[in-house]
This record gives C-alpha cells, sequence and structure tokens, in this order.
C-alpha cells in the first residue's frame, strides 16, 4: 500500500509532479505502457491477458493526484506571505497550522493574533483568508531568498496509525494529509496488480480541485468504452447535534461509498447495479455517498466525445480539505476488492 508515501508528498494543483513520479515507479512493473500528456497526467495502460468471447472494453479508471493548498500572491516588506487558495477551505481550520512553502519545502506557520490581544468582538470572528498570511520566519520583503511570488504551498502534516494500530497489520485508522486523493491513487495502484478481461486504463489526473481539468483532456484521449472514478468522500459520522437528528452518511468503517448523483453528474445506474450486484456477491460492505453533495472527475468524464457512462466509489474520510483526515483501512481494501470483482464481472454485463 502507497498510502503514506503518497500522502506526504508535495502535490497542489498543477505542481503534481512529485505525486506523479511516485505513482510511476510503483506502477512500471504491472503496466504495457505509460506517458504523460501535455497537462500532467499519467496514463498507465494494462492490456488484458488471456482469451475473451469478444473484443474487450476499454475501460478507463481515473484517480486525481493533486490537493488543494495555496498560492505565494505577495511577499510582504516583513517577509510574511500573503497566499490564495488552491482548491476549497474552510478558513476556521487555517490559522495557526504549520505548512511547507516553495521548491525548497520552506517550513511555516499561517499567523493568527493570540487570544491575549484580541479585542472585544473579536472572539467569535474568524478572519477572511485575504487577511491571513505565512510567516517563514523571514525578515526582508525577498521572503529570505527561499520563497517566490508564484510559489505553492501545502500542510506539513505526516501520516500516522491511529488508535493503537501497528502498520505491520495495515489496519485501522490512520491520519495524513490529502487523502482526497491519494486514497483514489493508491487504491488505482493496488487494482494494476491484478489481471482482468478489459483493457484497464488507469489515468490519474491533476487539477481537479480547481475545476476537473485534467480529467477532461484525460477522457477524451482514452476514448473509453466507460468509466470508474476512485476519489475519497466526506465521512458524516461525527456525533448528532441531538438525539432527533438521524445518522450521517457514510461512515467510517462501512465500506465504500457509491455515488448515484453530485452536483458534477448522474452515474450510470448499470454500473451502480454492477458495484451493488459485485458487493452483494462477494459479501463486501458498502454504502452511498449523500446524493448532491461536491463533485468529482466523473463530471468531466462522462461528458467526453460521444458520452462516457461513468460511476464513482469513494473511501470516506473524515475532515478531507483541511490539514489533516482520518480514514479506517478496512474501507480502504474493500474499496480494492469491490472494484476487483466488479471488472471480472464486466464481461457479463449487459449494455
Amino acid at each position: 500500500m502507497h498510502l503514506e508515501q503518497l500522502s506526504n508528498a508535495f502535490g497542489v494543483s498543477s505542481v503534481e509532479g512529485d505525486v506523479r513520479k511516485i505513482i510511476i515507479d510503483a506502477a512500471k512493473p504491472y503496466t504495457d505502457e505509460w506517458r504523460v500528456d501535455t497537462m500532467g497526467n499519467l496514463f498507465v495502460t494494462r492490456n488484458h491477458r488471456g482469451k475473451v468471447s469478444s473484443s474487450p472494453r476499454r475501460v478507463m479508471i481515473t484517480a486525481h493526484m493533486d490537493e488543494v493548498g495555496f498560492m505565494i500572491s505577495e511577499i510582504k516588506s516583513n517577509g510574511r506571505l500573503k497566499f490564495k487558495p488552491i482548491g476549497g477551505f474552510d478558513r476556521r481550520v487555517l490559522l495557526g497550522k504549520a505548512v511547507v512553502v516553495g521548491k525548497e519545502r520552506v517550513p511555516g506557520v499561517i499567523g493568527l493574533k493570540p487570544v491575549h490581544l484580541l479585542k472585544r468582538g473579536e472572539y467569535d470572528k474568524v478572519d477572511e483568508i485575504d487577511s491571513m498570511y505565512i510567516d517563514i520566519g523571514a525578515n526582508g520583503g525577498d521572503g529570505g531568498g527561499k520563497v517566490s511570488v508564484g510559489d505553492f504551498a501545502t500542510f506539513a502534516t505526516q501520516f500516522g496509525y491511529l488508535g493503537g494500530q501497528g502498520r505491520r497489520r495495515g489496519q485501522g485508522l490512520v491520519k495524513g494529509k490529502a487523502f482526497d486523493n491519494r486514497t483514489g491513487c493508491a487504491v488505482l495502484l493496488e487494482l494494476l496488480k491484478g489481471d482482468y478481461p478489459v483493457d484497464l486504463v488507469a489515468v490519474f489526473t491533476v487539477q481537479e480541485e480547481i475545476g476537473l481539468r485534467g480529467a477532461r483532456v484525460a477522457a477524451y484521449a482514452a476514448n473509453p468504452d466507460l468509466a470508474f472514478i476512485l476519489e475519497c468522500t466526506a465521512a458524516d459520522d461525527l456525533p448528532p447535534p441531538d438525539e432527533d437528528a438521524p445518522e450521517g452518511f457514510p461512515r467510517l468503517g462501512n465500506g465504500p461509498a457509491i455515488t448515484v448523483m453530485d452536483r458534477s453528474f448522474i452515474a450510470d445506474r448499470r454500473l451502480v447495479d454492477l458495484l451493488i450486484a459485485a458487493a452483494e456477491a462477494e459479501g463486501i460492505p458498502h454504502q452511498f455517498k449523500r446524493p448532491g453533495i461536491g463533485g468529482t472527475d466523473a463530471g468531466a468524464v462522462h461528458l467526453a466525445r460521444a458520452g462516457v457512462p461513468s460511476v464513482a466509489i469513494s473511501v470516506p474520510a473524515r475532515y478531507i480539505h483541511s490539514p489533516v483526515a482520518v480514514l479506517d483501512l478496512a474501507d480502504f481494501w474493500n474499496t480494492v476488492k469491490l472494484m476487483q470483482a466488479a471488472l471480472k464481472r464486466l464481461p457479463e454485463q449487459e449494455w
């Protein structure tokens, strides 16, 4: 499992190179061909092995490499760095968080006023992002000579295990940054190790967090018969505010979450039914993502060329798009198992 290495890697939208290198090195033993397009999307092809009754379907599976982060927009004369968000953030989670900036991974912290200096009326107020800054300990307007306007920054969080579970068993809850969507990338790497009765085109896409941009180009180039989009989605399993409130979903530990609809697409019902049938046949726990929430690369993929039947399947995680997220490795491995089972059943699916 490559989730730890992928989570720790630096890869804000449009600078996914470090992540892409990890994936290339991991995928090479299992691929028939790989290439990188002009946008930075990584295409890895694994053709079917053995005999099939007819021409094998060309199946595209995507997972985006990029993570949310920041771009340095200004260096103040006192050395502090103003920044713009890359991707969606709840600004409440930013203040006081450790980050790394630029190619040299300069350590910094998103500054905040200490409680001792707050004035009346400021206690319940969260500053706008435009009023925040990153402090890297520089004293002048040159950013200490290590940071420039246009550099990117992301959180300095390191992957780790929670709840006393050891890494040797590969189970339990883990924490880390960028689980959205290094989790999907790690699932896709596991899938590349298997043999399926289809031609598999694995595409690790770029710039999903700023508008599904890599997927739009990749789907046109891949020209698939159908597509699966691997994601990490927000778990809604925090305690309800009162006893009468409904329990949220998806929930950690309940298996992969199948999308029937989000803000970017409506899933192809044949593929949804395929995933459900495979899960039930193999005894794999599964659940559903709350309809109408969020968006994925499927929003671009399903509109490519003359249209691509598409479905998204996600590993749920708490606190995504924040400095640290939490997921259950059981959900990770059950997502791998469900996708393996679904791919092997594809030739039986009528269209």
